[in-house]
């Protein structure tokens, strides 16, 4: 109900302030208490993927807030898990503005804002303040101008850096935003990533005593073959999971509408389908031997319970909440229950 009042003001600001607002918004209300006053009990319907036990399986989606400043007022939502990111090594401001743009005949989002973050080390200094010591996912990218082939060294001073405080981390070699980055996907390019990732984690598991789960967030405009070689190569190279998809390069939902062609990922409902057919090829490939987490286009229970069915074992949220609000959270958990 409250959400419901509070929308039209938000929808009647760009996206990119009302986006900020509300983190301000939330961060403010879980510094004075308030968050607390509002938050129902949680449902616990516990799930345990990647070595690691989930409160329940609906967790926020990468992206939202960018440099954990509010990972206390979003986990007050209800998630089982939050996953912030994607942070690079070196602070960067992203594309120029305007770069996020809704659709709402859609319920759809085009964003190109290209990793605009503060750094690996203000993010760590905001994971530190926090009181959360729930699931958290950080997930990784690469500076804007570091050089595709030299991708590797931003993901392991990423990895590095955020191991200690991370219960999983995500490499993220598939937004659109960052030029070239899709193609660290295909072939030898991604085994040359990710088995140096791996042995790195090996060195850090035995400096700190945990060995922490690595999934790797993937693109769903690919076809069927291209899924199924990257799901060989993340078992191959030992990784944990697979995060099923990110944004679309696509434009057949969205033809026509205002803000319809400009540049950079769809999500919401647009790429539900896409994302949904992803995580079922992914599945009936891996047969269980990487889990997939499910994200893309869920806007209510239904589309939630659809990525389980797909073979999703997780499923996060981001356009959904941009849409329905915090209402959803609990209508996902209380559908997959």
């Amino acid at each position: 109900m409250a959400y419901g009042i509070i929308k039209p003001l938000l929808f009647s600001l760009s996206a990119e302030t009302a986006h900020e607002l509300t983190l301000d918004w939330l961060a403010a209300a879980s510094r004075l208490g308030l968050t607390k006053l509002i938050k129902k009990p949680g449902i616990n319907k516990p799930v345990n993927v990647m070595g690691l036990e989930f409160p329940n399986a609906v967790g926020l989606a990468a992206g939202l807030d960018k440099n954990g400043a509010c990972i206390d007022g979003l986990a007050a939502l209800g998630f089982g898990f939050v996953e912030i990111g994607t942070i690079t090594p070196k602070p960067q401001p992203g594309n120029p503005k305007p770069r996020l743009f809704r659709l709402p005949e859609r319920e759809a989002i085009i964003n190109r804002m290209g990793f605009n973050n503060k750094g690996i080390e203000a993010l760590l200094q905001n994971v530190e303040a926090a009181d959360y010591r729930g699931i958290l996912g950080i997930n990784i990218g690469k500076n804007v101008f570091t050089a595709v082939e030299d991708a590797l060294q931003d993901y392991l001073i990423c990895l590095e850096k955020a191991y200690a405080q991370a219960s999983y981390i995500t490499v993220n070699i598939s937004s659109p935003n960052t030029p070239g980055l899709r193609t660290l996907q295909y072939g030898e390019s991604l085994k040359s990533l990710l088995k140096p990732l791996d042995d790195k984690r090996d060195e850090l598991s035995q400096t700190f005593g945990k060995r922490v789960p690595i999934a790797v967030k993937i693109a769903p405009d690919m076809t069927a073959d291209e899924f199924r070689m990257v799901a060989d190569t993340l078992v191959e190279s030992k990784m944990d999971a697979v995060i099923a998809t990110n944004t679309t390069i696509s434009r057949d939902a969205v033809r026509g509408l205002k803000h319809g062609e400009e540049a950079g990922g769809l999500s919401g409902r647009p790429v539900k389908e896409a994302s949904t057919a992803a995580i079922q090829t992914l599945a009936d490939h891996l047969q269980g031997t990487l889990p997939i987490i499910g994200v893309g286009g869920i806007l209510d229970a239904r589309d939630a319970v659809e990525k389980i069915d797909a073979g999703a074992s997780l499923i996060q949220l981001y356009s959904g909440l941009i849409y329905r609000g915090p209402a959803l959270v609990r209508e996902c958990v209380e559908a997959l229950a």
